[in-house]
């Protein structure tokens, strides 16, 4: 159990000054009976005596709360030690139900809106800034962490075994059915016919689709080009000629389909893309194939030698960047956070949303967590050591509880003056 220094030493001067006007209020009561017994002053001497009586009465109370009166065993003395497990259980009952209770945590986080101060507290480029370098610091020492032999290991088995585990056939082809659906992926094959068409067109790739030809006629049939020779035909212009042929009917064909949606090549496309994510999903012998393909690419050493070495640079690259004062990371988180800011504050149903969210994760992890601290409550009370119990609670509210003391003195001492005046009045 810690408290502050000043604040204890606060608490531990009043409580003692307090304890010191009880006792010597008592002390003087108890000089004044003795004075007015001398004197024969009944009237003081009534007072006095029920200032004693009341004076004591209250001092045991007191004490009786924290220890056993002048270290005698009497019943129902050292209440507060003697019920400290009830005291825990109770005391933790108590916060769990009156103020930490889901419905009530819910109301107040509603009055809240938590997302309207979230809006308001990133818009402020300081707070930005801050929560960019508080999110820095997390990265590095994220990377500090990764950087340990044994976790780069481990987490090299863990994206093994997780890997290991993927069920890659199914994964394709659950994707590629999506990718189908509606025909999407006839806007892919479009595509591919644009950048087909466009490639052909290209000069360069006419020059090359010639010498090609040219060279495969020469090594393939070179009497006959050595008769285009002899007959004045240059095998390079024929070349050429052909090379332009052949792209123009491949062209022709790539626009023939895209032009058509009825097109028998568009039926072959998608009767391919049927059989293939069908082999993916339901043939055994073709999802064995790339199993095994998988398991030896995961298996490789260059995949974890390449996997480390990419996580080497991005690590230095990073920490490279951390150190700069205008490191890139800082400022484009800051700007996030910023941009955060200002869609909350400009779009209601973006607040409504996140507040619900918050609302939700509030409702689902209370119950668990008013248990949890209340448990921790109730644990933490019973392992106190009785005497720092004791110390602690007397310092917070003994310092009112010699009030009592003092009350229990001049009460006591008005109440004698009362009976003794009421004894005399009936005699």
């Amino acid at each position: 159990m810690t408290t502050p220094a000043s604040s204890t030493s606060d608490k531990v001067a009043a409580l003692a000054r307090m304890k010191l006007i009880a006792t010597a209020l008592f002390i003087a009561v108890t000089v004044l009976f003795v004075l007015a017994r001398r004197e024969g002053w009944p009237w003081i001497g009534a007072f006095a005596e029920a200032a004693m009586i009341g004076a004591l009465a209250d001092w045991f109370a007191v004490v009786a709360l924290f220890r056993h009166p002048l270290g005698l065993p009497i019943p129902h003395t050292a209440i507060l030690p003697r019920n400290k497990a009830r005291l825990a259980d109770n005391l933790a009952i108590f916060i769990r139900d009156k103020f930490l209770d889901t419905a009530s945590l819910v109301a107040r986080l509603r009055a809240a809106n938590p997302a309207e101060h979230i809006a308001s507290w990133l818009q402020d480029e300081n707070n930005a800034r801050l929560l960019a370098d508080r999110l820095a610091v997390v990265l590095v020492e994220s990377l500090d962490f990764m950087d340990d032999k044994r976790v780069r290991r481990l987490a090299l088995h863990a994206l093994r075994h997780r890997a290991g585990k993927l069920d890659l056939a199914g994964a394709v082809g659950r994707i590629m059915d999506v990718m189908t659906e509606g025909g999407r992926h006839q806007a892919l094959l479009d595509e591919g016919l644009r950048k087909l068409a466009a490639w052909l067109d290209d000069p360069g790739v006419q020059q090359g689709f010639a010498g090609m030809i040219v060279d495969v006629a020469s090594k393939e049939y070179p009497k006959v080009v050595a008769m285009l020779g002899l007959v004045g035909i240059n095998p390079t212009e024929l070349g050429d000629k052909v090379s332009v042929g052949i792209v123009a009917g491949v062209n022709g064909l790539l626009d023939e389909v895209a032009k058509d949606p009825q097109h028998p090549r568009r039926a072959a496309f998608d009767e391919l893309i049927a059989r293939y994510i069908g082999r993916l999903q339901h043939d055994d012998d073709f999802r064995a194939r790339i199993e095994q393909v998988k398991r030896d690419f995961l298996a490789h050493p260059g995949v974890g030698a390449y996997i480390q070495e990419m996580w080497g640079e991005l690590r230095g690259w990073l920490a490279s960047d951390m150190a700069r004062p205008d490191s890139r990371v800082r400022r484009k988180l800051a700007s996030v956070a910023a941009a955060i800011g200002a869609s909350l504050a400009t779009n209601p149903a973006l607040r409504d949303s996140v507040n619900e969210h918050i609302e939700h994760t509030v409702e689902s992890l209370a119950p668990e967590l008013r248990d949890g601290l209340s448990r921790h409550i109730a644990s933490t009370v019973r392992a106190w050591n009785d005497d720092d119990l004791v110390r602690e609670i007397e310092r917070s509210v003994g310092r009112d509880l010699q009030f009592i003391r003092v009350n229990g003195t001049v009460v006591g001492g008005l109440i004698g003056v009362m009976l003794y005046a009421v004894t005399h009045l009936i005699a």
